[in-house]
């Protein structure tokens, strides 16, 4: 199929943004190679829907390295970067996608990128499962399976195998230790408050953060939140996951008590309407809206417009809502993920731990074809593998244990 793209003559400025990453992720370095030899998707279609930026194009040539045909859309309309989607054409990937797509362009590069018919592909949010089940499941049977990459996507796939509605063995990436530990953690920390401050150019120290949700990204928010200076409340729903915010050292109450506090929200729960009517309506004047969330829900964008008296851009990624009392707030990137919507994601050294697991679980999909329909978690030899092939780019060592080690441990005995 012909490319769905906004204009091929800015591949060359994409070609520098995905060689600059590309020589600070060794493992896709060692995959690229590796895959170039073997050709382990040969004579196959992969279908890639991810935030189409540098690091994820790599990850698609690194895919092609190994004999697919590659084609990609994009898993949020504004985080695509339309000069990295132009290199990707221009190294014979086929692409649906443009910064800025309209609701209805979005699904129309969704439904192309359908239309190619995929044996295997990897999605993030589950947008790609969800019409390929519910619009096309005339395809799914020649579908060998997927992988997906979020916590939300995980959570979808996981109702609809409980619905016996999954069709395809898909792959929870997300769930790998190496994935969560570090991209959810270390990498929502850092590019979430990249994006913020790039966006708003203002202080974050001797503020309050209200950071919500203290799940893995929520952890690595209040962590980078902390060492920025700030005061940290943690909102939650979960006893235990309050209690750790708690014994971590940060404040927690409900987003109530918190709205009239907070100079900073940033949400990072997955659900809707975190921020609503109850919480607008006393929230602290000039206060700072964000969502590091997968979908653009958990800040009820719907009701805010509907309380204030105007809203209008201020800034680049700034909306400036004014409410009849005078007190303004601003939301960031359309309360869409901030730090793709407002900036380049996750730091290239985290996802090369994360599109490794990615590249390494299709090719696990694709030969272990026993695979039953349904959510499979990521096998611990290829999660040890990316963490060894990490040591090995830090030039760093480990210890192993010893046959008798390994004998006590696996012993009941004394």
């Amino acid at each position: 199929m012909e490319s769905q793209i906004r204009d091929i003559a800015l591949a060359p400025q994409g070609h520098h943004k995905i060689n600059w990453v590309k020589n600070h992720m060794p493992i896709l370095n060692q995959l690229e190679k590796e895959f170039a030899a073997t050709k382990p998707f040969a004579g196959k279609k992969v279908a890639i829907c991810l935030h189409l930026e540098a690091k994820t194009a790599y990850l698609a040539l690194v895919v092609q390295a190994g004999g697919a045909e590659v084609s990609v859309a994009a898993s949020n309309p504004l985080s695509t970067q339309d000069d990295v989607v132009a290199a990707l054409v221009d190294s014979g990937v086929t692409a649906f996608a443009w910064h800025g797509a309209t609701e209805e362009e979005y699904f129309a590069h969704l439904e192309a990128l359908a239309q190619t018919k995929p044996d295997l592909f990897i999605d993030d949010g589950s947008d790609l499962t969800s019409l390929l089940h519910s619009k096309h499941p005339e395809l799914l049977a020649d579908i060998i399976g997927g992988c997906e990459e979020t916590t939300t996507g995980i959570i979808r796939l996981r109702s609809m195998a409980k619905d016996n509605a999954l069709r395809v063995p898909m792959i929870a990436v997300n769930d790998a230790m190496t994935k969560y530990f570090f991209d959810n953690r270390y990498g929502t920390g850092q590019s979430a408050w990249d994006a913020i401050m790039r966006t708003t150019n203002l202080v974050v120290a001797g503020k309050t953060v209200v950071v919500a949700g203290y799940g893995w990204c929520g952890k690595g928010v209040a962590m980078r939140s902390k060492g920025l200076g700030a005061n940290v409340i943690v909102t939650e729903v979960d006893p235990i996951k309050a209690i750790e915010a708690y014994m971590d050292g940060f404040h927690v109450m409900k987003m109530i008590d918190a709205a009239p506090l907070g100079d900073y929200f940033i949400t990072v729960t997955g659900d809707k309407n975190v921020l609503t009517k109850e919480h607008f309506a006393v929230i602290k004047d000039k206060a700072i809206m964000a969502n590091a969330g997968h979908f653009d829900v958990e800040i009820d964008k719907v009701s805010l417009a509907e309380m204030t008296v105007s809203h209008a851009p201020t800034k680049p990624n700034i909306e400036e809502y004014v409410f009849a009392d005078g007190r303004k707030v601003y939301l960031l990137g359309e309360g869409r993920l901030v730090n793709l919507a407002a900036g380049d994601g996750h730091p290239a050294e985290i996802m090369d731990l994360t599109f490794a697991l990615q590249a390494l679980s299709l090719v696990h999909v694709l030969t272990h074809p026993e695979l039953e329909p349904g959510v499979h978690s990521v096998p611990k030899d290829i999660d040890e593998r990316v963490a060894r092939l990490k040591l090995e780019a830090l030039n760093m060592t480990i210890d192993t244990l010893s046959e008798e080690q390994a004998a006590y441990l696996n012993s009941w005995q004394v």
